[in-house]
């Protein structure tokens, strides 16, 4: 791809963003970038492309500037369906995705993680199993370092482990990922979305490239995902908690088996594994396949396995307090994620949720909070969408902060309770993103050293 002279324009100014800028600029690209925000929101992202030439179009997007461009390349957060982007195929300028212009360049295969919930665990979990196995990896993508800046650099890593989204995807015409894997699809992102059919079609696009001789790893126990193994050219290994599979992972008392597609069946044993819940075990089949098929030994598999202990904001313990345990779920940003968290506890739980409303059905979530939930305080933008579909469950609050949704449950919690962030909603109403939500959950626990109660909205009622 030859990018010599060439007129491109980077829409959105993220982490992204900005790798992609600096790549084209190298490349001898006459770059041009578009951002929403305003110079004053952007010092930091302008400031680590000072000295590059770039044409500037700050504070909105006009149709001019985007259709003086040779080709469009669009940070995650872009949505394609933008209508300056649409006016801009039909014109037949191109519009891509980061990943797209990243794997043009690749001299190294890729492994992709894709799905509703569980990418960022599997995509680290793969990563620290090849690494423990000898091998150099690059981890990146949608968490940390952008794959851009990979196809930037020397590419010495034996392989590109890296998390893709849906909103990525949709921009790709020739990424093919050597391993791709599927890990499930439940409701999420419907605001931007016309249907979930839609959305799960954007996700299955990871496999959409690839041949006979790639692998794609799907969830058996998915009814979309799997869906997926009958329409792929490459080869299908399959994961399932609930029964066994001809090629791939499967529990079986107290262990996870491997089955090659060729070759004598594998056991990992689980009784050293230190991360909650049955979702993890799934991210621990999807994890244990693609090692092994990329190369990683049995030993180096389980040693991960064993002393792997989660990430941050995904069902991470802060405190225990009085016998009150805290744990900070910011990352459960759907429905689907909170379920899967919520059966991650036997001990009865007080549950902070909230924040910025994705339209999707909070209907999942109703027999689970009558059965596990001894209260729910609710916060942001969704508290009173999220109050008339789940409120008449558990006692439910409606509150201003998530320092007084703190307070709350913490008044009320018992002993051998737990109190647990898991907001079912994104969190740009009122943080940064996720992660600035659960360092604020964090310090707030980590900051607690008594009992108060708040006055706060509610419903009265209890169990």
């Amino acid at each position: 791809m030859d990018l010599q002279g060439k007129k491109i324009l980077v829409v959105g100014l993220a982490r992204t963003g900005v790798a992609t800028v600096r790549f084209l600029a190298a490349k001898g690209a006459r770059v041009k970038g578009s951002e929403v925000k305003a110079a004053e929101e952007l010092r930091a992202p302008l400031e680590a492309l000072r000295g590059l030439s770039v044409e500037w179009e700050l504070g909105g997007h006009t149709l001019s500037f985007f259709l003086d461009a040779d080709l469009i390349v669009v940070s995650p957060g872009v949505p394609l369906s933008l209508p300056l982007l649409r006016k801009a195929v039909e014109r037949g300028i191109p519009v891509i995705s980061e990943i797209e212009l990243a794997f043009r360049f690749l001299r190294r295969p890729v492994v992709a993680i894709t799905g509703t919930n569980g990418k960022t665990t599997t995509t680290t979990l793969i990563g620290e199993m090849l690494r423990a196995g000898g091998q150099e990896v690059f981890v990146g993508g949608n968490i940390g370092n952008p794959l851009i800046q990979f196809a930037a650099g020397a590419q010495e890593e034996k392989w590109a482990v890296v998390e893709v989204s849906s909103y990525q995807l949709e921009g790709i015409e020739r990424f093919r990922p050597a391993v791709a894997v599927l890990l499930n699809i439940t409701e999420d992102h419907l605001d931007r979305y016309p249907s979930f059919q839609a959305y799960g079609e954007a996700k299955g696009r990871v496999f959409e490239n690839q041949g006979k001789e790639d692998t794609a790893v799907l969830n058996a126990d998915d009814a979309l995902a799997s869906s997926f193994g009958h329409r792929v050219k490459s080869r299908v290994l399959l994961f399932s908690g609930e029964r066994p599979v001809p090629a791939g992972c499967f529990l079986d008392r107290g262990a996870i088996l491997f089955q090659p597609a060729e070759g004598e069946r594998e056991r990992y044993g689980l009784e050293r594994v230190k991360i909650r819940g049955e979702h993890n075990l799934e991210n621990l089949m999807a994890a244990i396949a693609v090692s092994r098929v990329c190369g990683s030994p049995p030993e180096a598999v389980q040693k991960v396995m064993d002393e792997f202990e989660g990430l941050e904001h995904r069902l991470e313990w802060v405190r225990e307090v009085e016998g009150v345990q805290f744990f900070n779920d910011s990352k459960g940003t759907n429905v689907g994620a909170v379920v899967k968290s919520l059966m991650s506890f036997r001990e009865p739980i007080w549950l902070i949720a909230g924040g910025r409303d994705k339209e999707g059905d909070y209907g999942p979530l109703r027999e689970l909070i009558r059965e596990k939930v001894r209260g729910m305080a609710l916060i942001g933008e969704a508290k009173d969408r999220m109050y008339e579909a789940l409120g008449n469950g558990t006692e439910t609050v409606k509150t201003d902060s998530l320092e007084k949704a703190v307070d709350w449950a913490w008044a009320r919690a018992k002993p051998g309770e737990v109190v647990l962030l898991s907001p079912a909603c994104s969190s740009f109403d009122m943080f940064e993103n996720y992660q600035e939500r659960g360092r604020k959950f964090k310090e707030i626990v980590n900051g607690l050293k008594k009992r108060s109660l708040p006055g706060a909205e509610g419903n009265g009622g209890g169990r």
